[in-house]
């Protein structure tokens, strides 16, 4: 197991876009780091495993929805500080906008404590966790022109 607080070096980990008429689904967080904010589904790449193969292990164990055809959006990286100015948390998040393959609606489950569709223009309304944050703004008009052809 991968060692998350105060780690030895970044974690590689999986943002998953999920979209669907106007709306991305977001989830709210079960666990550290950044217990009860928002944020899409992703989690931590596992040994032996591609950043796709965990993008679509990710929105199952968290959406429980069966999804192809991861496409790389972005790559972010969060790194928080203790009052030390000691690493407490270092990810390096590649993001991917997959497609569902079935027409079931999402279920929290794994790390995601709520599940929520949201239109983009009340994404930023929610309390979003920092690197998430970064990703939507940087990606917004990306996100709404993918949407928009779906």
């Amino acid at each position: 197991m991968v060692k998350r607080l105060y780690p030895e070096q970044p974690i590689v980990g999986v943002g998953v876009v999920i979209l669907k008429q106007g709306n991305l689904l977001l989830g709210k967080r079960l666990n550290e780091p950044a217990k009860g904010k928002w944020s899409i589904p992703g989690g931590v790449v596992e040994l032996g495993e591609t950043l796709e193969q965990t993008a679509i292990r990710e929105a199952k164990e968290e959406t429980c929805l069966d999804v192809s055809n991861p496409l790389l959006l972005d790559v972010v990286d969060t790194i928080d500080f203790d009052a030390n100015g000691k690493v407490m948390y270092h990810f390096v998040i590649a993001d991917y906008l997959v497609t569902p393959t079935t027409t079931n609606e999402p279920s929290a489950a794994s790390d995601a404590a709520e599940l929520q569709w949201v239109p983009f223009n009340e994404v930023e309304n929610y309390d979003l966790t920092r690197s998430f944050r970064f990703f939507f703004q940087r990606n917004r008009e990306k996100l709404e022109k993918v949407s928009s052809v779906q």
